[in-house]
């Protein structure tokens, strides 16, 4: 049977797509603002264990400061400048805690997919922690959906909040993701695009998993995937792919 999805067909990647700095608050804002009622974005620990958005393992390439995020307490990745490095117009923008989206997509309105991006040997413990806070702050709303390349993560995740919705991503998709996905009790697969084909995409969907699709940023792409049965589709071009228009 299906997994209940009560999310919608198109995700901004990263809170913004390519139209803000990623995984600040002002993408959620830009998000919002091109229609988009749900976002994904990038969520690891600090070295003092506050789960802060971040893609990287460390902090050099969307900010001015440099050295590994697993080295840095927050009070010091709260000093960077996260949005200066993409355009003038965002300067100042910082790299916000998970509570601080929590806030932030309240008030617009948006739900939420949140990758867990553990640094280099600690996934357990940030799957642990960063599900344990999803589950406080969006507690009586719809669910975060949580997802992660790191299967430890996930596990992690299972025990700590094993009633938020979990996804397992894969670039390609291995011969045995059907007990993976099992294991560990997920409600979908989230698939780089160009893996994906109408087979495919009956198959896993015959196994009783969702499909969120990343990243794509072609409206024909997003259309044909729709087609399919693809469930959700994550994008970069939040200007072309309208959410509510483009299946």
């Amino acid at each position: 049977m299906t997994r209940p999805w009560p999310y919608p067909r198109a995700v901004a990647h990263r809170g913004g797509g390519a139209l803000a700095p990623e995984n600040t608050l002002a993408a959620f804002e830009v998000g919002a603002r091109h229609g988009y009622k749900m976002a994904e974005f990038d969520v690891k620990l600090s070295a003092d264990d506050v789960a802060f958005l971040l893609h990287d393992d460390t902090v050099d390439r969307t900010s001015d400061g440099h050295g590994a995020a697993a080295s840095l307490t927050y009070e010091a990745i709260a000093r960077l400048d996260a949005g200066s490095w993409f355009d003038a117009r965002f300067a100042g923008q910082r790299m916000p805690t998970l509570a601080h989206v929590a806030r932030t997509v309240d008030a617009l309105g948006m739900l939420v997919n949140i990758e867990i991006k553990p640094s280099p040997g600690r996934e357990a413990r940030t799957g642990e922690l960063v599900a344990g806070e999803a589950a406080r702050l969006w507690a009586g709303r719809t669910p975060a959906l949580l997802s992660s390349f790191s299967e430890a993560a996930l596990e992690a995740a299972r025990l700590s909040a094993p009633h938020l919705p979990r996804g397992l991503l894969f670039t390609r998709l291995p011969s045995d993701w059907r007990e993976r996905a099992k294991r560990l009790e997920c409600v979908s697969l989230h698939l780089e695009h160009r893996a994906l084909d109408a087979a495919l995409v009956a198959e896993i969907k015959g196994a009783g998993l969702r499909i969120m699709a990343y990243t794509v940023n072609d409206l024909a792409r997003a259309r044909a995937l729709a087609d399919w049965g693809v469930d959700a589709i994550c994008t970069d071009r939040i200007d072309d792919i309208h959410p509510d228009t483009y299946a």
